[in-house]
């Protein structure tokens, strides 16, 4: 699989660097422990392995460096000629050549070695084999020093590159420098291409990407190109006419018609036409940028048949490609990247232009037969005169109804900002904020009303049933504070009698004297550490003399500051009655 993403592509090191990782890796996964005293088989074996590992280590770093990088040929041919004028694809290939050179040189090495180690007869003799072999492996790749740091350069350069899909839906600007071909490609997507005033500021391809209906189109700023000649031209021009001349892409020609660019329309027009073979079969639309420096219509005659002459070769590229163009005023379009008047029309031109392309060529290709059988409508042959119109809900019928209704409303009405640019826009237009008042006279809705009449609050007289309604809201306070005294908690669905009511009162009554004064917070706390539970719960087995069955929740904190001498029984083991009794 032919692989465009070139961040992948593994650091090369350089020969130092090579030589040091590889004898490194040998000392570490290899055995170093020998004695004269092994058999010679043994000493040959443990040589012959040291040997082998290094030649493996080599051929694997260095086979991953010639796989991982390219090949010129079998890439696609944009990529290929855009590396070409790069990096000249003769001293790549070069390089690369050097890299799988060395390689078949380390493996014949290991091979002629291996072989004299099988008849070594001392370990002096094995180990001085041994050296020998790694010593030239090692000498071949400083060798090739120089081809792996000009490969580092070239993959650390590569990975910097834009990330371009050939085959996918592409916009392609190009025209002199200084037109504005990055601010409008910066206008339309995300990308964040820098913009200056002078010329050439673009060096390299930048990628942006745009959408239009629901589809992802990507869009190419491409370096300016000068009007020179083929051989002239240096790397920077030549990016540009290597997508020109590979991407199937819609290409938009930037032309400046106010001449700030420094060139004249005589001389964008030459340029045009000197690259207009690079328009055939694609797409082309003209876009004459600056308009609010100078109108298209501003254009001196002769201009403007520079123009149109330029319009009637697009034209022909359009011819050319078999379809005849939907729209002639697509061919030619104007747009200011400042006021960003025009910049979504031509994108849209574009857009709509390359997909008509696209689709009438997968229309001609021979996979159609095959889609066709999955996109059938079925038309049904009426059998008889009868109508049979379609049947549609009432409910839905009512709600288009209304949904009409509600437009055309909605068309009717008209905004505080349309009436401001009706009036004279902001600073003149003056918004009445009284005009939707309700009320009983529209003759009232802008009187002035005072604040203080008479010695007397306006806003107090201006509801006339105040005083009634102050009457009902007392009287509703005073029912609810009725209730809450009268309120008393329930337990186990019976009501207290009136002797408990009696009790729970003075309780309430006795509680609420006593917890302003600082003994009461004294007893509180003592209360709070003697017994760290809130309440005690007493058995209604034991109360069985003293009420119904029911259970009684008596906070400890209220008993004690009651009789401040009295505790309850149940901590100390005693009959809870008593203290219950003594209390009441």
């Amino acid at each position: 699989m032919v692989q465009y993403n070139f961040k992948k592509i593994t650091v090369v090191p350089t020969g130092k660097e090579f030589v040091d990782i590889i004898l490194s890796r040998t000392q570490r996964r290899t055995p170093t422990q020998v004695h004269k005293g092994y058999a010679i088989s043994r000493l040959r074996q443990f040589y012959m392995r040291k040997v082998k590992f290094t030649q493996q280590n080599f051929h694997e770093k260095l086979s991953t460096i010639i796989e991982e990088f390219p090949r010129l040929d079998d890439i696609h041919p944009f990529y290929g000629d855009l590396l070409h004028v790069l990096y000249n694809k003769d001293h790549y290939k070069l390089a690369l050549g050097q890299i799988n050179t060395a390689r078949n040189l380390i493996g014949k090495i290991a091979k002629d070695y291996v072989k004299l180690l099988k008849y070594g007869d001392s370990l002096y003799r094995c180990k001085s084999l041994k050296v020998a072999a790694l010593g030239r492996m090692c000498t071949v790749i400083k060798r090739v020093g120089p081809s792996l740091a000009y490969l580092e350069q070239i993959r650390q350069h590569m990975a910097r590159l834009p990330s371009i899909d050939p085959n996918t839906r592409t916009i392609l600007i190009c025209g002199y420098p200084n037109v504005g071909k990055s601010s409008f490609i910066n206008k339309i997507t995300r990308a964040d291409v820098d913009v200056q005033p002078y010329a050439f500021t673009t060096k390299s391809l930048f990628v942006g990407h745009t959408d239009y209906k629901y589809l992802r189109y990507q869009v190419i700023d491409t370096p300016g190109i000068l009007d020179r000649p083929f051989e002239d031209r240096n790397i920077i021009e030549m990016c540009s006419i290597t997508a020109l001349a590979h991407l199937r892409a819609a290409v938009l020609f930037f032309l400046d018609i106010s001449g700030s660019c420094g060139y004249s329309i005589a001389q964008q027009a030459a340029l045009f036409h000197s690259i207009k073979s690079l328009f055939m079969n694609k797409p082309l639309v003209i876009v004459c940028n600056k308009t609010d420096l100078q109108p298209l219509e501003g254009l001196s005659d002769d201009d403007k048949k520079l123009v149109m002459e330029m319009k009637a070769e697009a034209m022909k590229t359009v011819i050319g490609q078999g379809g005849e163009p939907t729209d002639e005023e697509g061919v030619l379009l104007s747009m200011s990247t400042l006021t960003e008047e025009g910049v979504i029309a031509v994108k849209n031109a574009a857009c709509e232009r390359l997909l008509n392309q696209r689709v009438e060529m997968k229309m001609k290709s021979k996979k159609l037969n095959d889609c066709l059988n999955r996109f059938h409508v079925a038309m049904p042959k009426p059998r008889d005169q009868k109508e049979r119109p379609p049947c549609i809900p009432q409910a839905v019928l009512e709600a288009q109804q209304r949904q009409a209704e509600a437009t055309s409303e909605k068309q009717k009405r008209k905004l505080e900002k349309d009436l401001e640019e009706e009036n004279g826009g902001a600073g003149v237009y003056s918004a009445s904020l009284k005009k939707n008042y309700i009320l009983a006279n529209d003759e009232w809705k802008e009187d002035n009303m005072p604040e203080i009449l008479d010695g007397h609050n306006v806003y107090d007289f201006i509801d006339p049933d105040i005083l009634m309604r102050l009457e009902e809201l007392e009287k509703e306070e005073g029912v609810q504070q009725g209730l809450e005294a009268d309120d008393d908690f329930e337990m186990d669905g019976a009501e207290l009698t009136p002797e408990e009511q009696s009790l729970l009162a003075e309780i309430r009554k006795r509680k609420v004297c006593l917890s302003s004064s600082i003994g009461s917070k004294r007893a509180l706390l003592r209360a709070d550490q003697l017994f760290p539970g809130n309440s005690i719960k007493i058995n209604n087995l034991l109360l069985k003399e003293w009420g119904d069955n029911y259970h009684l929740w008596v906070s400890i904190r209220v008993w004690r500051l009651i009789v401040p001498g009295v505790s309850l029984g149940v901590v100390k083991g005693r009959d809870p009655l008593i203290g219950i009794m003594t209390v009441q």
